[in-house]
């Protein structure tokens, strides 16, 4: 009878044990598909410091998952430069001129060097008294023209959202992309591993040059722009975390749905070149996406303006990425701070679009019209 008691509970023993075992195996099998999955439009698993795939529950998990999308940016792009002492901006005027209720100063800084000047149209609405304004950093799309577009000097008027944000009351400051408008810029010969890193730090020394301003709230300040500018506002808003809300027009679909797959359109000197030199071109072998960059964004506020007709950056990608990125603003408890729109329209800005932007703009910046 003791014997027989004895092999019930041993047998019982191993039927635990067993059953244990085999819940930890099939969680073991759940954490490596987690850990080794490479669809980067899932923001919602992360990798734990030991290496293993765990599911994004909290806001501290969110941050660890945020870190790892940056070093797959800076993968693609090289490292975001983090200098001691930064080269001082050495703002100059280098002329004026006043209009319609705004004045329009063209401004010259340094960023990364001293041998080198950035160009910007700095606007300041004229009747701004002594109370500091919200600004916006303005970025103009792929145009020869550069700075001049937004501020209305070029290209056409559904272009042109940084004379209006300046008459609705924003200080403004558009400054050129590298190798556009005044900014003659050889790619090959600098530092960095990506004309879009480069970009970006120029932007991050162009809100150096806001916050410098007596005009500005240094507190309060977004970002616009189409179509280049759309994606290069997207990138700058992930590396600083100064920008509260940022309004991207035509700006990105995902990789697989850019150009059915084909990112050459991505892997030049102004943009990232290890897209062709080491992934092959392959939306495949990219270390990240855009799901994760309006994910990276979250709690502060991104506006998509994605036409259904926009030939470049197919809607049905930015529906994916913005379905994606949505989980990420509900676990912080911001799920309107991500909004889209989708006009009926070509690779272009529409009016009624911008006017819903600036709105959004104004919500998340604290401004009121007068």
């Amino acid at each position: 009878m003791n014997c027989l008691t004895h092999i019930t509970s041993m047998l019982l023993r191993f039927l635990i044990a067993f059953a244990s075992f085999a819940q930890a195996i099939s969680a073991t099998a759940e954490q490596k598909a987690a850990a080794t999955q490479t669809d980067h439009q899932n923001v919602t698993h992360y990798l734990r410091p030991d290496g293993i795939g765990a599911k994004v529950r909290t806001a501290e998990d969110w941050q660890m998952r945020r870190r790892q999308i940056i070093a797959g940016m800076e993968e693609a792009m090289g490292p975001m430069p983090h200098p001691r002492s930064p080269v001082p901006l050495d703002i100059h005027i280098v002329e004026e001129h006043r209009e319609n209720g705004v004045i329009r100063r063209k401004v010259k800084y340094h960023t990364d060097g001293t041998d080198q000047w950035v160009n910007a149209w700095l606007l300041l609405p004229k009747n701004r008294g002594k109370q500091r304004r919200p600004a916006v950093l303005c970025l103009h799309q792929t145009t020869t023209n550069g700075k001049d577009s937004p501020v209305g000097l070029s290209d056409r008027p559904t272009l042109h959202y940084a004379i209006e944000l300046a008459r609705r009351g924003y200080v403004t400051l558009s400054p050129d992309y590298p190798s556009f408008g005044e900014y003659n810029y050889d790619f090959d010969s600098d530092e960095y591993h990506s004309g879009s890193m480069k970009a970006i730090y120029d932007n991050t020394r162009a809100i150096d040059v806001l916050q410098s301003l007596s005009e500005v709230d240094g507190q309060r300040i977004g970002c616009i722009g189409h179509s280049l500018g759309g994606h290069n506002g997207l990138f700058t808003a992930v590396f600083d975390e100064r920008i509260q809300a940022v309004v991207t027009s035509c700006g990105f679909t995902s990789f697989h749905k850019y150009m059915g797959g084909d990112l050459t359109g991505w892997s030049g000197p102004r943009y990232m070149p290890r897209i062709a030199t080491r992934y092959e071109l392959s939306a495949d072998r990219m270390p990240f996406d855009f799901a994760e960059l309006l994910a990276s964004i979250a709690p502060r506020g991104v506006f998509v303006v994605a036409p259904l007709n926009d030939n470049n950056f197919d809607v049905t990608g930015v529906r994916d990425v913005v379905a994606s990125a949505r989980p990420i603003y509900k676990l912080l408890g911001k799920p309107d701070n991500l909004q889209v729109v989708y006009p009926n329209a070509n690779h272009d800005f529409p009016n009624n679009e911008r006017e819903e932007a600036y709105k959004f703009l104004d919500k998340l910046l604290g401004h009121r019209l007068k």
